[in-house]
């Protein structure tokens, strides 16, 4: 098949398939797109059509994606599309959207709209700390493992009272309890993880009728990319907002769905054909990316899927290399074997940077950057602390959430003694305490050690408290034209700057990336303007995920887990 062009502009280059995914009108549309068939150019003309062709308002639309940088992509081509009409669609992740539904509707079911979200390291250290007041022993009862059986609960759509209720072991028992300390640290935070923003967006439209009215009735059509990475609660958001309309367009492809462990479910395109059955299936099996051998070779693996739906990928592209095999007698073996291979492909000419390495795991890659160092092969690994992730902009991002809301405890006790100020670890056991017995935020603990009210905070603990206290407060006060302006108000009250300067672990590297951070902010220019607010950054800030950092013509190799790799071409 090949592709047509028609007098339609949006239409043109594009295959029959994808022509009838494009021109769908009205009704459900599931689109099986296997890899490298065009799929983001269908649901980005689809978007096109539905403005230019059918006269759809573009802010009635919705298309959720599963990564920030898969949205920009979307953005970018529907802005070569529609010009500045492509500012009005409405185009994000599922959390991200979540995020600002809740900021705007939240209230309605008891969230306040100031809420902070926790990143993976905010949520270890408040499970941390959970378990180290339960007394569990970290041996057996890993933090990690406990927080993951937490996440899967919250995907699973259990609250900690249901959870509770479904216990048959003494584990189990220990996650139950865990669960529920969990959750009552993060609201009294007035924080929400991941997971909590789908549960809550889910909720707000469960419980309140008129927010369902208005989003369901804002959005007449919704698209959803990637639908096999869906899980339970995205799926249900899906349907809620599919629910007074029915023009949902899910597009997705089984055979990619490999996010089993993170509560995904591949059955969620069977449910969707079962939940709207008169839903037009389109299969797009023209490959674009690939070779033939590598198709072939494709096919044959998951042609042994059971209950999967038959299709064959095929290609117009001739020529490529056959795959070959190399079996390694061990993990050195192995990692010496890459290095080979990579020098050989440098001798011919190839550039590094658009060579991958992949594996399972990132405990896999060792070997792999053992060999390359050996054979002085730049690289760079994805999956390795992150900017956002790194000490000082956590730190930094610390003090800025805390002026946000004076009720983050995790911020709290991250920033009151960074730089050190005499504030000791004993003394900030304390105010949790305090702040625990008596229902209140560490904050307002710090002012109640200030005022004399623990007796046990005295000298220059009280003192130093009392400084910060008064610092912070000056801040969250004052008047700022820039985000950038905050920063450099708040560098100068912290001593953080300085405190960086005299000290001598990375002092260069660390300082350059809070000036990365200084130019981040600065894209979000006058704090006065709508969606360029302090709230707004802290936002997107978390929701950041791994490979949205990869940047683009290193001339190093990649080394990423295949699970990351999944969209990106090499």
């Amino acid at each position: 098949m090949v592709a047509t062009s028609t007098g339609d502009g949006i239409l043109a280059g594009l295959n029959e398939p994808q022509q009838r995914a494009v021109a769908h009108g009205e009704g459900a549309l599931l689109v099986l797109a296997g890899p490298g068939s065009g799929k983001t150019r269908v649901i980005t003309r689809r978007i096109a059509h539905l403005v230019q062709e059918h006269g759809v308002y573009p802010y009635r639309i919705l298309a959720v994606t599963f990564t920030n940088k898969a949205a920009r992509e979307m953005r970018d081509r529907c802005t070569a599309l529609l010009g500045d009409g492509a500012r009005e669609l409405n185009l994000g992740t599922f959390h991200s959207m979540c995020a600002r539904w809740l900021r705007v509707d939240g209230e309605r079911i008891g969230i306040a709209n100031d809420f902070v979200i926790y990143d993976d390291g905010d949520q270890l250290s408040v499970l941390k700390r959970v378990l180290g007041e339960m007394q569990v022993d970290p041996r057996r009862f890993a933090p990690r493992a406990v927080l993951s059986e937490i996440s899967n609960a919250k995907n699973a759509m259990l609250v900690p009272a249901e959870y509770a209720r479904q216990v048959n072991s003494y584990p189990q028992e220990v996650v139950a309890r865990a669960y529920e300390a969990y959750d009552r640290a993060l609201d009294g935070s007035n924080a929400l993880d991941f997971d909590d923003l789908l549960m809550e967006g889910l909720r707000l439209f469960n419980e309140s009728p008129e927010a369902l009215e208005k989003y369901a009735g804002r959005y007449l059509h919704v698209l959803v990319d990637e639908f096999q990475d869906t899980n339970p609660v995205q799926y249900r958001l899906t349907q809620r907002l599919g629910s007074t309309h029915g023009n949902i367009c899910a597009v997705g492809d089984p055979d990619q769905s490999i996010y089993s462990w993170r509560a995904a479910d591949a059955r969620n395109v069977d449910y969707f054909k079962r939940d709207f059955p008169n839903c037009e299936v389109i299969l797009l099996e023209q490959n674009y990316r690939s070779t033939a051998a590598i198709l072939g070779a494709a096919d044959a693996l998951i042609g042994k899927n059971p209950g999967r739906t038959e299709r064959t990928l095929w290609t117009d592209r001739q020529g490529g290399e056959q795959i070959t095999t190399y079996e390694a007698y061990n993990d050195e073996e192995e990692g010496e074997f890459v290095a080979r291979q990579l020098n050989r492909l440098r001798a011919e000419g190839r550039s590094l940077g658009e060579v991958a390495v992949m594996y399972r795991t990132n405990a896999q890659s060792r070997a792999v950057e053992e060999a390359l160092v050996r054979h002085r092969i730049a690289y760079r690994l994805i999956g390795g602390v992150r900017f956002y992730q790194r000490r000082e902009i956590k730190d930094l991002l610390g003090y800025l959430r805390l002026l946000y809301n004076r009720q983050d405890e995790a911020s709290f006790a991250r920033i009151v003694n960074v730089p050190p100020r005499g504030i000791g670890a004993r003394t900030i056991e304390r105010l949790r305490a305090y702040a625990g017995a008596y229902g209140i935020s560490m904050w307002e603990a710090a002012e109640a050690a200030v005022r004399g009210d623990l007796g046990d905070v005295t000298g220059r603990s009280r003192a130093s408290l009392g400084e910060f206290l008064q610092g912070m407060e000056r801040l969250r006060t004052m008047e700022f034209a820039t985000l950038p302006n905050l920063l450099d108000a708040l560098l100068a009250f912290s001593g953080y700057q300085v405190y960086l300067e005299d000290s001598e672990e990375e002092a260069t590297e660390r300082l350059e990336n809070i000036l990365q951070l200084r130019a981040v902010m600065e894209q979000y220019e006058d704090v006065g303007e709508e969606g360029s607010d302090l709230a707004t950054f802290l936002q997107d800030v978390a929701l950041v995920a791994d490979v949205d950092e990869l940047e683009s013509g290193v001339e190093a190799v990649t080394l990423i887990t295949l699970h990351a790799a999944k969209g990106l071409e090499f």
